[in-house]
């Protein structure tokens, strides 16, 4: 006969993750999926900041780009082409890394809230629709929203490393809030 104390016990089970809903976010798979979308949509927004900022692919740089911006009713086109370039190429490079994910998002949200109010709401489809910018601005929001994904710099910055839905919402209401304020001064 054995005493109570010493009766073998069952190993313990390991303790739960301390938010086990966020692991099961974070699988290899949801993670690739956000570095391929940062990849194609950050990739797409600084070639179209490359295009106003440098004239490349077949881009206008900021003298042609600028003529476009005030056609369209932007006081000093020259200075909103630097600034939509400048804003395209490092939105999208920050999408690119991962980098200040939120911030990044936001430029890039904010930017094609003016591209679908110069283009108009006249159609959805192209080519003269609004269906291309919507759906990068839809991609750009997400990203911001949901945070890069493991694969990404903001990793390695202790604010951002643990996504958090305050900071994407914050980000692309401050993006919002200045396309319109841009939106505001255009004729």
């Amino acid at each position: 006969m054995t005493s109570p104390s010493a009766t073998a016990t069952k190993p313990q089970a390991a303790a739960p993750a301390a938010r086990p809903e966020l692991a099961a976010l974070s699988t290899p798979g949801h993670d690739a999926g956000l570095l391929l979308l940062r990849l194609v949509l950050g990739l797409t927004m600084a070639a179209h900041g490359s295009q106003k900022l440098f004239g490349w692919f077949g881009g206008g740089g900021i003298s042609g780009t600028g003529q476009f911006f005030t056609a369209s009713g932007y006081p000093a086109g020259d200075a909103m082409a630097v600034l939509a370039g400048l804003t395209e190429t490092l939105g999208g490079l920050g999408l690119v890394l991962g980098l200040l994910t939120p911030l990044a998002g936001a430029a890039v949200v904010g930017t094609l809230i003016n591209a679908i109010a110069v283009h108009g709401a006249g159609a959805f489809f192209a080519p003269k629709g609004i269906e291309y910018e919507l759906l990068l601005t839809a991609g750009a929001a997400a990203l911001a929203l949901t945070g890069p994904g493991r694969y990404a710099v903001d990793r390695l910055l202790p604010v951002l490393r643990s996504h958090r839905l305050a900071h994407g919402a914050l980000a692309v209401t401050l993006g919002v809030v200045l396309a319109a304020v841009l939106l505001l001064v255009r004729d």
